[in-house]
């Protein structure tokens, strides 16, 4: 049948199973949404505040489900407001298609009015993107965007469409789409020999999980995985839930406000089975000290990430889940009980923990954690905030902490928390921001309150930039250079400004009472919290430092 490029972008979204978008309109993609109209009832679209708010929707939305996320922006400047968002999808490996509408071809190329090359900008921040000059194409390319974004190690495609493209006619064949397939493809009985027999003949082996756990969805094969080998677990910020956080084999987090157990214990082990993680600059601390009693076996679906930040002893290369499923079936079950032992001891004699008394971001993690059973999908700011949502949250499911991880956008979580609710309507959505971040994109309360998402909003309100702060504090010899927000700013009176319900809170009994409102609203709800400026997190590792140098609060004072 004879379709306009427009009705095309429309039935290739169908054909790919989107059930919703997040955007912005403008001139350049009128065409679109308007086509976008005439199918309100199969294509929700979501109007955000900003266009970024629309990039971090759609981010949210795919890592809460693993589903491609979409969002649509028109030329100039809406297209680059979409930037800092596909960057971090990018980052932190999210499967994301973004949807441009340029000039006209005839006035690319010549400066016209809100013309931008888009496409150049996001080549760095993209593992692919394409402009569509030519119709009969647009409906092969989008069909490759979501592929590409979906398959092997996941990230965002942009997909440019000059507005006469949207216009233009040409034939359109309705095509299903291809379901991706796992990576198998580099998996070698060679490297999978290798990796079990270091396994086997390792007597205080440490399992590291990040992210590509999560995305690869192998939670279970994990799992599986520990009780054969019998090995003490530790994540990245990223690999939260891929292996229940409630598990006693459990460590915590590892690297800079790691715990002290799993610090020292990778320290300590002979082999680090590292399960879909990229080695971060803030989980290794100094490479040449991380990890030095041990052998390295590296698990992870992009070759590029093999000996890329630490050099490795093996490596198998492929879908996480499939070398799981593929390395238990080689393996017999082991027994390291005095090494568990050992680990365990460690978690016990440096537990974390935080002052019995008064308002803390500890306590209010906390709180929320008991509260909602553990149940809820935690959204995340980035900072000190952030950081207490990793220790202090309990994560037993995959797709239950959606934070920033590689980029740490401040000015994330908001839109993030928008996605994930849409996409989990029956769930319990919590962005925990702090102050500084919540000022980024605090008009995205709007979009919630226009789609009457009952999101929890909770402000750590310490009036200060906390982990810039920090910084200062520790490094900077109390040197306090543009971190101080104490200016006035009244959170509750804009969250009613906005329709959302708002709540302010000093002491942890009006926190408490304030959250249990807020679980039964039926909108969205903003609480303001309170807390000291001088609060850390701990414990920490100084920059350029080992990650078994890791030092609290009363190290500090000793």
């Amino acid at each position: 049948m004879q379709l306009t490029g427009a009705q095309i972008v429309i039935e290739c979204l169908k054909e790919q199973g989107v059930d919703t978008v997040f955007g912005y309109p403008g001139g350049a993609i009128l065409n679109v949404y308007d086509e976008l109209y005439k199918h309100k009832d199969e294509i929700r679209h979501i109007l955000t505040s900003h266009e970024q708010g629309a990039s971090h929707a759609a981010d949210g939305y795919a890592r809460s489900t693993g589903k491609v996320g979409v969002c649509l922006a028109t030329s100039g400047p809406g297209a680059t407001n979409l930037v800092t968002g596909i960057a971090t999808a990018y980052m932190d490996s999210v499967p994301l298609v973004a949807i441009t509408c340029n000039v006209g071809v005839p006035l690319l190329g010549k400066d016209s009015f809100q013309e931008i090359d888009i496409a150049g900008i996001t080549t760095p921040i993209t593992k692919h993107n394409f402009i569509v000059k030519d119709v009969e194409k647009l409906a092969a390319t989008i069909r490759r965007a979501f592929k590409i974004a979906a398959k092997g190690r996941p990230g965002p495609v942009l997909v440019d469409i000059p507005k006469d493209v949207t216009a233009n006619t040409c034939e359109y064949t309705k095509a299903e789409p291809e379901k991706p397939k796992r990576s198998t493809e580099q998996i070698t009985e060679a490297d999978l020999e290798k990796a079990a027999a270091m396994i086997s003949s390792a007597r205080q082996p440490y399992v590291f999980v990040g992210g590509g756990a999560v995305i690869s969805e192998a939670s279970a094969e994990l799992k599986e995985f520990v009780d054969h080998i019998q090995a003490p677990v530790c994540d990245t910020l990223m690999g939260k839930g891929a292996f229940d956080g409630t598990d006693p084999r459990y460590t915590g987090m590892l690297g800079m406000h790691g715990t002290k157990a799993s610090n020292y214990g990778v320290s300590e082990c002979d082999l680090l089975i590292a399960i879909g993680v990229r080695f971060s600059d803030r989980v290794i601390g100094n490479a040449s000290k991380f990890a030095h009693e041990a052998k390295i076996l590296q698990i992870d679906v992009d070759p590029a990430e093999i000996n890329k930040n630490i050099m490795v002893d093996a490596s198998v290369i492929g879908d996480v889940k499939e070398i799981l499923v593929r390395l238990n079936e080689r393996l017999q079950p082991m027994e390291h009980k005095e090494w568990l032992s050992h680990v365990e001891a460690y978690a016990r004699k440096y537990p974390m923990t935080y002052p019995a008394e008064g308002l803390s971001g500890p306590f209010l993690i906390d709180t929320i954690y008991h509260q909602t059973k553990g149940e809820a999908i935690i959204v995340t700011e980035v900072g000190q905030h952030q950081m207490w949502a990793a220790q202090f949250y309990k994560y037993a499911k995959p797709r239950t902490l959606i934070s920033s991880g590689g980029l740490g956008t401040m000015g994330y979580g908001l839109g993030a928390a928008i996605g994930a609710q849409v996409a989990n309507p029956d769930k319990q959505v919590i962005n925990i921001a702090g102050d500084g971040c919540f000022r980024m994109n605090m008009n995205e309360i709007a979009t919630a309150v226009r789609q009457k998402l009952p999101l929890i909003e909770i402000i750590v309100n310490n009036h200060v930039l906390g982990m810039v702060r920090q910084w200062q504090d520790l490094f900077y010899e109390k040197r306090y250079s543009a971190t101080v927000l104490d200016d006035g700013m009244d959170y509750v009176l804009l969250a009613k400004a906005m329709g959302a319900t708002g709540y302010r809170v000093t002491t942890r009994e009006e926190f408490e009472t304030a959250f249990a409102a807020a679980q039964n609203a039926k909108g969205p709800v903003v609480i303001d919290c309170v807390i000291d400026r001088d609060q850390k997190v701990w414990p920490m590792v100084a920059p350029g430092a080992a990650i078994n140098e890791v030092f609290t609060e009363e190290d500090l004072k000793q």
